[in-house]
């Protein structure tokens, strides 16, 4: 089978890796090295345009490989896809002519046909529904697809649409399919995982659809990704403490802030009082790993509502922790809200959460010396020979710290191989072991 030869970038979110993960399955492809872009058939890059940063980062790369592509005798088609598309097409059309062609989220079923027709003879149907770019010790399972929260300073429902489950029939294959690839780790990813069924008329959606995934041969560990805070209720909660192994007791759980009048200003749940949610997990699950993400510098933060939510992380503890500073976007309720706050104080209470935040995952990770924990193998280090990479079950893929693992003379380890090993020491963020 001729296969099409592919350069891909995929920035933004892991349901981004997950879209170009199936255009590349359903083309059938051979991955190009990631520095010569000019082999290919097909140059793709899957966009971010969440936040401003995110936007300047899709346009860079686009532009690089614009630049790159310039002047070649046989230049590949140039695609870019993803949320970047969605939010920006017409004027990102008429301002990069040089793009072959534009993929939004919007026609996510029609871009193996778009492509296929963009790239002619030379592409082919693969077998495959995903071509894996994650190694073989975990992969992306997207569950949904949009968001009918309304949070005010979000893009996403205006880029995605409103939440569409995949049906469970389609997960199940799709999950067999990935686990028959050697993969160990399944983890979950949509919008909102407590969401998915409501609009497939499914009660209990989340509990039901681990029912049928947990059980599947091969699943060494399944993690949920993106579990919004107020679908976390007492019944879920409950659920999950009684599903057991493999199913991974870590949360991350998108909080946003910790003061009552940000919080209602944003639309969140909890308004109130976010600490509701997070004592309902420590209830069932003392030794669950906590993430969570925080915006500083949201319209109307004074000094005293940030202190809210620094003591607020000083009390919590979490296990790991995602800050940044508040962009008005452009269409979101939010970013016509008086109370600015000027980027230079945003940059710094960002620093500070994130300066306590690392003495709280520092002494985590330091009470992991001397102990016995299980790690996933991901790769062997690129620069230290005999040095492995790889995750314990509270580090989560490409978001969290990692596990690097040695291996005394003579014993083989290979990615995707889950392997016992006693933690010698321990940084910041990340651990050093001894099989």
């Amino acid at each position: 089978m001729i296969k099409v030869k592919v350069h891909t970038v995929s920035l933004g979110c892991p349901k981004n890796r997950v879209d170009t993960e199936r255009l590349l399955g359903a083309l059938g492809v051979d991955l190009v090295p990631e520095d010569d872009p000019a082999a290919a058939d097909l140059v793709l890059v899957n966009t971010c345009g969440f936040i401003r940063p995110a936007i300047e980062e899709s346009l860079s790369t686009i532009l690089g490989l614009s630049d790159r592509l310039a002047g070649l005798e046989a230049r590949p088609v140039l695609a870019v896809a993803g949320c970047l598309v969605s939010r920006f097409g017409t004027e990102l059309q008429a301002g990069l002519p040089e793009v072959d062609l534009w993929l939004s989220t919007r026609e996510l079923d029609r871009w193996p046909l778009l492509a296929a027709k963009a790239l002619g003879k030379r592409a082919f149907r693969a077998p495959r529904s995903r071509a894996l770019s994650t190694g073989p010790a975990s992969a992306y399972l997207k569950v949904s697809e949009g968001c009918n929260n309304r949070c005010r300073f979000c893009t996403i429902p205006s880029i995605r649409g409103p939440h569409t489950s995949v049906k469970l029939q389609s997960l199940a294959v799709e999950a067999r399919d990935l686990l028959s690839q050697g993969v160990s780790e399944l983890v979950l990813v949509g919008q909102d995982l407590t969401a998915w069924g409501r609009d497939l008329g499914v009660k209990d959606g989340l509990p039901r659809l681990l029912e049928r995934l947990l059980p599947l041969p091969g699943l060494r560990w399944l993690r949920l990704m993106y579990l919004y805070p107020a679908g976390l209720t007492a019944p879920v909660l409950d659920f999950l403490a009684s599903a057991g192994p493999p199913l991974l007791p870590y949360f991350d759980v998108p909080l946003q802030h910790a003061h009552p009048a940000i919080l209602k200003s944003m639309g969140r749940p909890f308004a109130t009082d976010p600490r509701k949610v997070v004592d309902r997990i420590r209830e069932r699950f003392p030794e669950a790993a906590l993430r969570t993400s925080l915006i500083v510098g949201y319209p109307g933060e004074t000094e005293k509502r940030f202190q809210t939510l620094y003591d607020f992380v000083a009390r919590t503890r979490f296990t790991h922790l995602g800050v940044f500073p508040f962009h008005p976007e452009e269409g979101t309720p939010a970013a016509k809200l008086p109370g600015r706050v000027p980027q230079r104080v945003k940059d710094q209470r960002r620093a500070a959460i994130m300066e306590l935040q690392a003495g709280i995952a520092a002494e985590r990770m330091e009470g992991c010396v001397g102990r016995k924990i299980e790690v996933l193998l991901e790769g062997p280090h690129p620069e230290w020979p005999g040095l492995f990479k790889g995750r314990a079950w509270f580090q989560a893929p490409e978001v969290d710290g990692s596990t690097f693992v040695s291996a005394p003379q003579g014993k083989t380890l290979k990615p995707g191989q889950m392997v016992k090993v006693r933690v010698e020491s321990a940084g910041t963020y990340d651990l050093s072991a001894l099989v």
